[in-house]
């Protein structure tokens, strides 16, 4: 592994006549926006290049991007790039390992440092946002498209819990001001992030009628099974309900528990001050250091989760 300046990076791009884009499972907006940033911002560079976007399906973010259906062989002699992935188990579409080369460009945490090649920035506020700084310092030779900005400014929205989140610096607010430069409707792209389902705008009433909050300031969302199928939702439409605990008064850190079909619980875990992706690294999960993910094997490991929550909040305070 090599960690590589952005013109450097650009070199070995150049050599590759096919290049693949991968991201994360279940993206968000700044996957999307990183990789199909990215891929725009190639083939305007390099017409003549085979460049792909890769990955499963998209969810309820088809407005934004599409994947390309990517055949076995176009991996032979192909460099692979992988947006947005903190470690390699999260990557959509185990043939990333086919290619020739693997570069990785990401501002998670680096504890898997996979690939051949990388970018990682952990003081960037999204990978959207890296993608815009490689591209400045090569605009030389790079070319910026209309539709490359709407990605990137999606993606950098989507992370920055629009430009709400301590991660919102004032290079974020610079780059975001220079991708409105370009033709496309900034409040246009906000409205569609901003929209939900009626089923998620029901479920977000539930969840506001039954946020346990500790006396620590810890507050807990459980959603089984039971209430996933009560209001017809599918775990990847809960993305857009986890600030809500956040919004409360007197709430510090939270956690959001979503039951598998399988039984197992998806965790999404949030901070405002305490650090909790190291509480997150202990349950099969990782992140950034106040947004995180982790996975509980049953309830009784949620119940550890929040008192270790519990024990940041003790500290902190």
């Amino acid at each position: 592994m090599t960690r590589l300046p952005y013109e450097e990076v650009l070199e070995v791009i150049k050599t590759y006549e096919t290049i693949i884009v991968h991201r994360h499972m279940r993206p968000d907006p700044d996957a999307l926006g990183s990789q199909g940033g990215l891929v725009e911002i190639l083939k305007a560079s390099f017409p003549a290049k085979k460049i792909l976007k890769a990955g499963g399906p998209v969810g309820d973010l088809a407005f934004l991007a599409t994947m390309d259906d990517v055949m076995d062989k176009d991996y032979q002699d192909a460099l692979v790039i992988v947006t947005d992935t903190a470690n390699r188990p999260r990557i959509s579409d185990e043939r990333y390992l086919k290619g020739a080369k693997l570069i990785k460009i990401d501002h998670h945490p680096n504890d898997d440092a996979y690939g051949d090649f990388q970018i990682v920035n952990i003081e960037a506020s999204s990978c959207s946002e890296i993608i815009v700084d490689f591209y400045t310092a090569n605009q030389q030779r790079l070319t910026m498209t209309d539709e490359a900005a709407r990605l990137l400014y999606a993606g950098i929205v989507g992370d920055t819990g629009r430009f709400l989140y301590p991660s919102t610096t004032p290079h974020t607010m610079r780059v975001a001001a220079g991708l409105m430069e370009y033709n496309f409707i900034p409040n246009e792209v906000n409205n569609q992030m901003n929209v939900i389902s009626q089923k998620v705008a029901k479920l977000t009433g539930y969840v506001l009628q039954n946020i346990e909050l500790t006396s620590t300031g810890v507050a807990k969302v459980m959603l089984t099974k039971e209430v996933m199928e009560r209001f017809g939702v599918m775990d990847t439409e809960t993305s857009s309900i986890v600030a809500i605990p956040g919004t409360m008064e007197g709430v510090l850190l939270w956690g959001i528990f979503v039951e598998q079909p399988e039984g197992h619980f998806r965790c999404r875990l949030r901070s405002k001050g305490p650090v909790i992706n190291e509480i997150a690294k202990l349950h099969h999960g990782g992140g950034h250091p106040l947004a995180s993910g982790a996975n509980a094997k049953n309830r009784a490991e949620v119940d550890q989760i929040i008192a270790e929550l519990e024990q940041a909040a003790r500290l902190w305070s």
